[in-house]
């Protein structure tokens, strides 16, 4: 790995952090996501006429720029220092890669250049709130009863055939296409998005498959409507899909429409986003760190600066190395994304959930420490130290948890048994705490284990919490 970067990446991220510093202060981010899309779309317009970040990552074929991750993450950690609200997430993290990956010629043609130049915005629509475990981020929370660990191959987070999530259909009445029937909570973007990329399971339950399949904006049945979402930077949407006729992304049969290859281009995609996401993080660390750093060499007590008291340099010192750290690991997770191979590149995929995991909590910390650190004033609506923590609690909410991301990272690394493997990503349920006779891995007492024997699983009569006289204990699940 060259940890230099070039001219070309210096240049798009000392560009585009001076655009952004005369365009997207607290005060327009907090206009913009009031604005019915939930962004400035005339800053967004020259976002992409300008620097042509939209299609940054996109071939030069399809009117991109022909960069990649590592280019990418370098913008959206730009981005994410001044919380931006954009399309950019859904549209080029999520949506844009996908349609590289699994469309016809023909559909590559006709979305990736519209794509490029801004005029086309999409969103990434699963059902379930269960986006990290198709991207392949987490483990499925229903692996260890389907006898599958990867949600992303099993497609239960799609609706698994059951009732619930979006289910499709081949249109007998049109005698092509397809109708899509369902809702998706939760959609990064969904309320305007132009395109919506819907996964959803076809051919029912005993030989189902999950697709994913094009519905543009104004199709018949289609209603959208705008959640009130913890952090208004990120909208979000309640997508319901009432027989709505869509297209198939790809073709069925075989090839891109089959749910192995969907699967694979889905964990794709997730290695290259959980990356970019950790950059996006770690400059939104960044930026509450630098704000309260500033603020605590301005504010005085006692008649000196706060920030010259050593109680005040130690948090602060504390909150620095995890940036660091954070912001190394994400730049490594993009290198390893950049070098290829897909959903088959298991070092670019361990890398990037645990720089994910990593990044999401350096970025907790530097917003809980920021609002802290600015007294009283950080805790009111007019300043914008909330809005970092609001980013870091719901960044966790969409896309971790923390211990979900670590665990999924460790079972590919294959550091679990089949025994291990749990529904909620962690040791026998747990995350990671041995709860073989009621002890955790330092020989402290489980209190989940000590509820399972109380519900009549056994009951731990000895101080280490072996099992009673009732019958062996089982390891409960929650």
């Amino acid at each position: 790995m060259d940890a230099a970067f070039t001219e070309e990446q210096d240049e798009i991220r000392r560009t585009l952090r001076t655009l952004l510093r005369e365009r997207c202060g607290p005060d327009e981010v907090k206009a913009a996501v009031h604005a019915a899309p939930g962004y400035d779309e005339a800053l967004w317009r020259q976002l992409a006429r300008t620097l042509g970040l939209p299609g940054l990552a996109l071939p030069a074929a399809y009117g991109g720029v022909g960069c990649g991750v590592t280019e990418l993450a370098l913008a959206c950690e730009e981005t994410g220092r001044v919380l931006l609200p954009s399309p950019l997430l859904p549209t080029v993290v999520f949506a844009a890669p996908l349609v590289a990956a699994l469309g016809t010629e023909e559909q590559r043609a006709e979305l990736l250049p519209r794509i490029a130049e801004g005029a086309l915005t999409a969103a990434l629509a699963v059902p379930g709130r269960a986006l990290p475990e198709a991207l392949g981020l987490v483990g499925a929370r229903d692996g260890a009863r389907n006898g599958m660990w990867d949600g992303a191959q099993a497609g239960s987070w799609a609706g698994g055939g059951r009732a619930g999530g979006v289910q499709a259909r081949p249109d007998r009445d049109e005698g092509t296409g397809w109708r899509l029937y369902g809702q998706v909570e939760q959609v990064l973007g969904g309320h305007s998005a132009e395109l919506l990329l819907v996964a959803a399971r076809a051919g029912g339950y005993a030989r189902g498959r999950t697709l994913l399949f094009l519905v543009p904006a104004e199709a018949d049945g289609l209603v959208r409507t705008r959640l009130t979402a913890l952090d208004a930077t990120r909208p979000q949407a309640r997508v319901e899909l009432r027989d709505v006729p869509a297209e198939l992304l790809g073709v069925d049969g075989g090839g891109s429409g089959s749910g192995d290859e969907v699967a694979e281009a889905l964990a794709a995609v997730g290695t290259a986003a959980a990356a970019v996401l950790a950059a996006e993080a770690v400059g939104a660390a960044d930026a509450a760190l630098a704000r309260t750093v500033d603020y605590v060499r301005a504010r005085e007590q006692f008649g000196r600066p706060i920030g010259s008291f050593q109680a005040v340099k130690h948090r602060l010192a504390d909150v620095y190395v995890a940036v660091q750290a954070a912001r190394s690991a994400a730049y490594y997770a993009a290198w390893a994304a950049a070098q290829g191979g897909g959903a088959e590149n298991t070092e670019a995929a361990v890398a990037g959930g645990l720089a994910l995991a990593q990044a999401l909590e350096a970025q907790r910390t530097a917003a809980a420490e920021a609002v802290q650190l600015h007294g009283g004033i950080g805790f009111t609506w007019e300043h914008e130290a909330h809005l970092y923590f609001k980013r870091a609690a719901s960044d966790e909410l969409l896309f971790g948890p923390v211990h979900r991301l670590r665990a999924r990272a460790a079972e590919r690394e294959g550091l679990f048994g089949a025994a291990d493997r749990a529904p909620y990503g962690g040791h026998e349920g747990r995350g990671g705490n041995d709860v073989h006779g009621g002890r955790d891995t330092n020989g402290g007492r489980d209190a989940q284990g000590v509820q399972g024997a109380r519900a009549g699983q056994g009951r731990p009569d000895g101080p280490d919490g072996r099992d009673g006289p009732d019958g062996p204990r089982k390891a409960v699940a929650v």
